[in-house]
């Protein structure tokens, strides 16, 4: 499934976009790099099941086992200890990557309920798009019985466009449902 996107990109996406913008060099053309997921723990920080419970839904929705992120340092407003667990990440390249953005485009983001598209302005200046889940039951490998809380996810989408429209050009040709304004 995942070399379905792969190859739309080399098929389709690449020669569009080196049509639309007139590069110079295929080099030039922006791909996607990776794609980060995290998902941070909240108030549920000191209790270790929560993380496992969390570690096990992301390594269930990315095929990939994610990785614990610590405190870097203390922070006493938030009640947090240098080295304390504060959530989990998955960084996800080549094939892994095209599998997990073509089931989040077109399986996962239908299931939303009044489901509109995604933000079209949250890019950051550089070509990298960034977007947020309120619950990780619009994953089809999520079981509804063996969740134990609904919990949301970051989802940032690293390219190597220069610019923030041609990295929504990239991902809008690879279906990205971006909201009409």
């Amino acid at each position: 499934m995942g070399a379905r996107l792969k190859e739309q990109y080399v098929s389709t996406v690449a020669p569009e976009l080196m049509k639309k913008f007139g590069y110079a060099n295929v080099m030039q053309i922006p791909k996607l790099d990776k794609v980060v997921i995290n998902v941070g723990c909240g108030a549920d920080k000191d209790n270790k099941k929560v993380i496992d419970a969390i570690m096990t839904d992301l390594a269930a929705i990315t095929g990939q086992k994610p990785i614990v992120c610590k405190a870097k340092k203390s922070v006493a407003n938030f009640k947090l200890r240098d080295g304390q667990i504060i959530g989990v990440k998955v960084t996800l390249r080549a094939d892994k990557m095209y599998e997990f953005v073509d089931r989040l485009f077109n399986v996962a983001f239908p299931r939303v309920r009044d489901f509109r598209g995604i933000n079209p302005n949250s890019f950051d200046g550089r070509g990298n798009y960034s977007t947020g889940l309120k619950e990780q039951l619009i994953f089809p490998e999520i079981e509804y019985d063996k969740i134990d809380k609904v919990r949301g996810m970051d989802i940032n989408f690293i390219t190597t466009a220069k610019t923030d429209e041609e990295g929504k050009e990239l991902l809008r040709l690879m279906g990205a449902p971006f909201a009409e304004k």
